[in-house]
């Protein structure tokens, strides 16, 4: 095991990096020393702010002391940015999703098994106290045999808060790419890999305008489906229902539950990392919040980072793999190409349930 901190260059200094900048400091086995950004001045004040260089992605990429891109690019730049940190020697984490599609990112995953260099993926959010609570509960049989869950995720769209949207309206963006990981990452935590898909999508004809920030006003092309529903069947047997929409200014349905043969479970929301989970059973029908009973606690953006270093420093696997994040990529390939072609589809790749993070664990004691 190396003493070493993992050295890490950022790639991408946009909104999602103030996120993990705020959580650097609390992460054992990670050391920032770099900051790029297509705008290198953008770079380098960013630099400035957290006391570290800033540079080119070309200098960073190039650059003897960063161990690990961490690749905060927007969904189209993902492959490319993490398949040029991989061809310069470097581990690789990035944001969701791994790639737009899974003909960019298996030579990606091939590439790091041939050079011996670790991928990781967000989201992590499911490392945190909420989904590993749940998790708990759900592998210490507290709710039976589990049979389904159900997520219905929506919004009325991102242009209402983001100063700069377009993004999410892009190939890459979409409900089900930028919002789907975090739930079908939770799901194959609890239930395993999924099997086949069947799915539907539609986008309506709404016009989109920025409501925030300099751009405001400007109007927004959608190319991408805005409402988009899903069944998954797991290996394991269960049954996932799945909702996430662009499209919807108000509801009343739940946002994630699991069903089993003797109880439910309200279930944390997963784009956070600590929210509580609640528990219904045969024997008392009320919700009832449970104790938190696993996850890192007092988790944030990075945390997937800081578990890939210390299973490098320890030679095992990392919880948020690249394995993971291709798996749950193939499933919304699935269930978009369900949704085209009216056809139930089946997903090739399978993966093994991350390790559970126990109870009350500290970045100290991993």
């Amino acid at each position: 095991m190396s003493d070493r901190p993992l050295r890490v260059g950022v790639v991408g200094v946009g909104n999602i990096s103030r996120q993990y900048f705020e959580h650097f400091p609390a992460l054992p086995g990670l050391e920032l020393t770099a900051v790029a950004d297509l705008d290198v001045e953008r770079a380098r004040a960013v630099g400035d702010e957290q006391g570290v260089r800033g540079t080119s992605v070309d200098g960073l990429l190039a650059a003897d002391d960063v161990d690990v891109v961490l690749n905060l690019t927007i969904p189209a730049a993902h492959a490319e940015v993490a398949t040029r940190a991989l061809e310069a020697g470097k581990h690789v984490y990035g944001e969701k999703p791994l790639a737009l599609a899974t003909a960019e990112a298996e030579p990606l995953l091939a590439l790091a098994a041939e050079r011996g260099l670790r991928v990781g993926s967000a989201p992590d959010t499911v490392l945190g106290t909420g989904i590993q609570t749940a998790r708990a509960a759900i592998d210490d049989g507290r709710i039976g045999d589990p049979v389904g869950a159900a997520v219905s995720w929506s919004a009325p769209g991102h242009e209402l808060w983001h100063p700069a949207p377009a993004f999410y309206y892009q190939p890459g963006g979409g409900p089900l790419l930028d919002m789907g990981p975090y739930y079908l990452t939770s799901l194959v935590q609890f239930f395993g890999p999924v099997v086949r898909v069947s799915g539907s999508a539609s986008r309506s004809t709404r016009e989109r305008t920025v409501a925030t920030g300099p751009a405001a006003g400007t109007a927004i092309p959608v190319d991408v489906d805005t409402h988009v529903v899903a069944i998954l069947e797991h290996a394991s047997g269960v049954v996932s229902t799945v909702t996430v929409s662009f499209e919807v200014w108000a509801t009343r349905s739940p946002l994630f539950e699991v069903h089993g043969t003797s109880g439910s479970l309200a279930v944390a929301d997963p784009n956070r990392f600590s929210d509580p989970v609640s528990i219904a059973t045969a024997d008392d029908r009320e919700w009832r919040e449970l104790p938190v009973s696993a996850g890192y606690a007092d988790a944030g953006r990075g945390y997937g980072l800081a578990d890939m270093a210390h299973a490098i420093a320890t030679d095992r696997p990392h919880r948020a793999s690249g394995e993971l994040a291709f798996h749950v990529l193939e499933v919304m390939e699935a269930i978009a190409t369900s949704g085209r072609e009216h056809a139930v589809v089946e997903v090739r790749s399978r993966v093994d349930r991350p390790a559970a993070v126990r109870n009350g664990t500290e970045p100290d004691t991993w």
